[in-house]
């Protein structure tokens, strides 16, 4: 995709969105740029119906809210792109990314797949949508299931989206092949590095 430039400084992308198969490690490596990029860097909070994890905080994770509440949002326009997954909604609102553009913030996104290419839709110049594979099918799921948190079930849902998931990776600005996760950080910050038009 086209990046244009203004000035003597490369365009700076300010929604840096990463995107994966679940367990391939996207969410590591939003946390390792959230942690090396703190005074630049904030996270694109997402709405959902799932429940709370244990560890995880309304507001900071996820904003936490009821289906009827989501559903009331969609009405109102007031999401970017929405999606349910294994019977839960996520979805951005439009609020917070409009607001952080205008304030010249870099936001990173955690977000799926189809969450990615419609923030893209909606932010052409503003997106830099990063994928972050997994090595093979056989270490994801060798991932997926050493995190004891979901029943085989789950895990065979998960593995058939994550098929689907990976045929949309040549839509991505960046692929990072998460074989080693330090090489895979380091690979990130770079390319975060250039959104910022350090590089």
């Amino acid at each position: 995709m086209a990046a244009g430039t203004t000035g003597k400084k490369p365009f700076k992308k300010h929604l840096i969105v990463l995107s994966a198969p679940s367990g391939a490690g996207k969410t590591t490596i939003a946390h390792y740029l959230l942690a090396r990029f703190p005074e630049k860097l904030r996270f694109s909070v997402s709405a959902t119906t799932r429940e709370m994890r244990q560890g995880e905080v309304n507001g900071e994770d996820y904003h936490f809210i009821s289906r009827e509440e989501f559903l009331q949002r969609i009405e109102a326009g007031a999401l970017i792109e929405y999606e349910e997954i294994f019977g839960n909604f996520y979805g951005t609102l439009h609020s917070e990314v409009d607001e952080a553009i205008a304030n010249g913030e870099f936001l990173i996104f955690d977000v799926d797949v189809k969450g990615a290419l419609s923030l893209r839709r909606a932010y052409p110049e503003d997106s830099m949508l990063l994928f972050i594979a997994p090595p093979d099918m056989d270490v994801l799921e060798k991932r997926l299931r050493s995190r004891q948190t979901e029943s085989n079930e789950q895990i065979e849902i998960r593995l058939k989206r994550a098929h689907m998931e990976m045929l949309e990776k040549d839509n991505f600005d960046e692929i990072i092949v998460n074989s080693d996760l330090n090489q895979s950080c380091s690979e990130a910050e770079k390319i975060v590095q250039a959104c910022f038009g350090e590089i």
